[in-house]
């Protein structure tokens, strides 16, 4: 098991906190606040991983990610359209955790390519999905993080999330054998992430709705405290 899946599933919140400099729909989400002040917050709130959106859709960039590898112990998912085995190399190479591979933008055997770079190199895939054939193209299952995105790529994650989406597909991400199974985007109030942590999630990826929040740390304390209610 890598360290980034051991890390969230160790984490009394498994809540992997995210940094992108803009939302989906172009909204500043940095508000001039350097983002390591913002890695403090998550790691204060418990965060466990962090998330690193490099994408130009996001604003982001790489230095982003080193800046933050840099300064936090914790491991880091990059969040990128990597498409490319120089683009998995470089991501070992700055000090990831883990690497995002979208299904949907790539072939089966791209897919299975660089999910096997990436284990090579000590790097966990972070494999997102949105439909039941993405899922059962998985290669190595067992050894990356499944994702199932509540949000559309096609529409540059811009559009309102279905988490009903989630819901639909756990089963079949947990007949895969993975050990890590994540629903990634949209999650925007603590019950939500309860409800997705109570259905079997192993895991969340949270981004927008962290950047926003006035106290990560209340948000993640309401998540822990709505678990406790529900069990």
């Amino acid at each position: 098991m890598t360290r980034f899946v051991e890390a969230v599933l160790a984490a009394d919140t498994p809540v992997i906190a995210e940094i992108k400099p803009k939302s989906g729909a172009g909204d500043d989400l940095l508000g001039g606040r350097d983002p390591i002040e913002i890695v403090r917050s998550y790691v204060d709130a418990g965060a466990r991983c962090l998330s690193v959106v490099t994408g130009k859709w996001f604003n982001g960039k790489l230095d982003l990610l080193r800046k933050v590898v840099s300064t936090t112990g914790l491991p880091v998912l990059q969040k990128d359209f990597i498409t490319r085995e120089s683009q998995v190399s470089t991501a070992a190479e700055i000090g990831a955790g883990a690497v995002l591979l979208t299904a949907g933008l790539i072939t089966a055997a791209s897919l299975r390519n660089l999910t096997e770079l990436a284990l090579s190199l000590g790097l966990t895939p972070f494999v997102e999905v949105t439909t039941e054939a993405e899922i059962e193209a998985v290669p190595h299952a067992s050894e990356c993080v499944i994702a199932v995105n509540n949000k559309d790529i096609a529409e540059k994650e811009s559009l309102d999330a279905d988490l009903t989406r989630s819901t639909r597909l756990l089963p079949a991400v947990l007949a895969t054998g993975a050990a890590c199974p994540v629903s990634a985007s949209g999650i925007e109030t603590p019950q939500q992430a309860a409800d997705m942590l109570g259905a079997g999630y192993s895991g969340l990826l949270v981004g927008t709705t962290l950047l926003r929040a006035s106290s990560p740390s209340d948000w993640f304390a309401d998540v822990a405290k709505l678990r406790v209610v529900a069990t």
